[in-house]
């Protein structure tokens, strides 16, 4: 494998340890650099405070070996994210996790490794991280994480997650703003919900070499309209009214070079995207947005591009339940050498799951069956063998 990522949080992060949910996350990250584990957060009531990592500290890490090489996209030139889908911590996951003793009884050591050797990891997280809040009535799943699990999320590598779905206010603002709150100690950044409106519009800005990242939070599925966030009321970027999303979208455009949307949105169980979600991206990609991702229906959905951008319209879900036939981790990446606004490559790295241990598909022929179910449920897509996408028409 590549040598590891060093990374480190800029002094334009230290404001969360203030003001917690309403401040606005940012990573600064090099390409020659090191992914440092986050603190553990041990109990509610003692919290460390956040380490701010000085670039000129860097912690040692071992020489890769001789007979090590660089995998597709991880190498010196290159900068890469890595997305996934929605993640519970669900019993069957905990179970896993404390019978093995470690996040090794969730994830296979493959899907370790490349989390560990990108520069930057975002997922969905389906609940709130608190021990505060009352159950929303007349819901049917309700979640709710004790804040010491928050050291799962450490071991697994996530170094950032939208709270923009219909599960974060589960408990009420409370414990959504605990949850925020546990993240911004724990070094783990966050987009999509927040003290105010203000604050959920907030993305996530990763500054790379090369160029300046944007990642916005948003959900078009919320149950009731007051889990919207307002202007003086803690809640979610809610797209139910594109309104204030396309202005976010191209706000952010004018002083970054690259804009994500990571969006909740279609129907659970649907493996084809609603009409609107197809007229949504569109107009998000209209507005500026370069990518987009999508969450919520817990399966797999089809990719399409548009103008040459690329709309994955659900990642489903990454680790979550008792069984996930099929999964993937969406790997983003730019060729630092690249010309002015040339748009990054987008690879499938394809795995499922089972009694809440989530792994990667290792076989040739698992691999070749999971990118022509993609292709068959995609719109004008070609995947290759290695997971990379291709548009048929790709300026269409």
């Amino acid at each position: 494998m590549g040598k590891y990522k060093y990374w480190f949080l800029c002094m334009a992060a230290f404001p969360l340890l203030l003001f917690g949910c309403s401040a606005k996350p940012y990573a600064t990250i090099g390409s020659d650099q090191t992914k440092i584990p986050n603190q553990t957060i041990t109990s509610q009531e003692s919290l460390p405070p956040l380490v701010l990592i000085d670039s000129d500290k860097q912690q040692e890490s071992p020489a890769p070996s001789s007979d090590e090489t660089e995998e597709p996209g991880l190498t010196k030139d290159s900068f890469t994210l890595l997305f996934a889908g929605d993640v519970l911590l669900s019993d069957h996951v905990l179970n896993a996790y404390d019978q093995a003793g470690g996040i090794h009884g969730v994830l296979d050591t493959a899907y370790q490794d490349r989390i560990a050797h990108t520069d930057f990891f975002l997922v969905n997280q389906e609940f709130p991280f608190s021990s505060r809040g009352n159950a929303a009535p007349d819901k049917q799943y309700t979640f709710r994480l004790p804040p010491e699990r928050i050291s799962i999320f450490q071991e697994m590598g996530i170094d950032g997650v939208t709270l923009a779905n219909n599960h974060a206010l589960d408990f009420g603002t409370d414990a959504l703003l605990d949850s925020c709150n546990f993240l911004d100690q724990a070094g783990i950044f966050h987009t999509g919900a927040g003290a105010d409106l203000e604050s959920a519009r907030q993305p996530i800005t990763i500054q790379g070499k090369g160029g300046k990242i944007a990642v916005i939070g948003a959900t078009r599925v919320i149950p009731v309209s007051s889990w919207a966030a307002g202007k003086q009321h803690p809640g979610m970027l809610a797209a139910y009214d594109m309104t204030v999303l396309l202005e976010e979208i191209q706000t952010r455009k004018k002083d970054h070079d690259f804009v994500i949307v990571y969006i909740h949105w279609g129907i659970e169980r649907d493996e084809s995207p609603q009409e609107y979600q197809r007229t949504m991206a569109r107009q998000m990609i209209d507005a500026g947005a370069d990518l987009i991702v999508g969450s919520h229906p817990h399966v797999l959905q089809g990719i399409e591009y548009y103008k040459g951008k690329g709309i994955v319209y659900s990642l489903g879900n990454f680790v979550f339940g008792s069984s996930i036939p099929r999964t993937t981790l969406l790997e983003v990446t730019w060729n630092l050498s690249r010309e002015e606004d040339s748009l990054p490559t987008l690879r499938l790295i394809p795995g499922t799951s089972s009694a809440g241990y989530t792994r990667m598909l290792t076989d040739t022929n698992k691999q070749k069956e999971f990118f022509q179910y993609m292709e068959s449920i995609s719109f004008d897509v070609k995947i290759g063998e290695d997971g990379i996408l291709y548009p048929l028409f790709p300026h269409s």
